[in-house]
């Protein structure tokens, strides 16, 4: 199923040269992960203090980043031989931590349907869950869709704008969030059934 991530290719040739220039000055895959962390964390702890819904324009130039943080440091860790145990550790556990920290704060706008914001975060954390579960049981880490992180992202920074220009919380949030928790749940399926196919393709 085609979503975001089959981009990547294409995004990461692009951000090279940025590679590249990290790595002729000594920055770490492991440090640019933990940037990417505390950029998301420190976004959200603003969104929890907002005074004002302009403060949510703040998110999508900042899921943007965080994308671009998220690629290099792969870049970093494969074209320069750079992987390390501690390294996936934070890979994994940064990815989770960074959207509990952006998404949970939309439930404490006034008006958001706080049940569903809950049921959208538990489900993006379940499919990453599920990605990584595939590694435990022999096969490749699965990225498949119809809603991985990229377009979880892509998502969220279209809430984030109109609530940053002033749309008040309302039925369009709600369904929103009910179908992108259906489009979730059969990320986690997907991502699961393709472990298990890989599994039994193998010789």
């Amino acid at each position: 199923m085609i979503t975001l991530y089959s981009l990547k290719p294409g995004f990461q040739k692009l951000l090279r040269p940025i590679a590249r220039w990290l790595h002729d000055h000594s920055v770490s895959a492991n440090q640019i992960t933990v940037a990417a962390l505390l950029l998301s964390l420190a976004t959200g702890a603003a969104l929890c203090g907002w005074v004002a819904p302009v403060v949510w324009l703040l998110v999508p130039p900042m899921l943007l980043l965080r994308m671009a943080l998220n690629a290099l440091d792969g870049m970093l860790a494969r074209d320069f031989q750079q992987p390390t145990p501690l390294g996936a550790i934070l890979n994994e556990m940064g990815d989770v931590l960074a959207d509990i920290g952006l998404y949970l704060p939309l439930a404490l706008v006034p008006g958001a349907p706080v049940a569903w914001v809950v049921t959208f975060v538990l489900l993006a954390l379940l499919s990453e869950f599920s990605g990584v579960v595939a590694v435990l049981i022999g096969a490749s880490r699965r990225y498949d869709g119809p809603l991985g992180k990229s377009d979880r992202a892509l998502l969220f920074g279209g809430i984030a704008l109109l609530l940053g220009f002033g749309l008040s919380p309302g039925f369009w949030l709600t369904a929103i969030l009910l179908v992108a928790s259906g489009l979730l749940a059969v990320t986690c399926f997907n991502r699961l059934r393709a472990a298990l196919r890989e599994l039994s393709s193998c010789p």
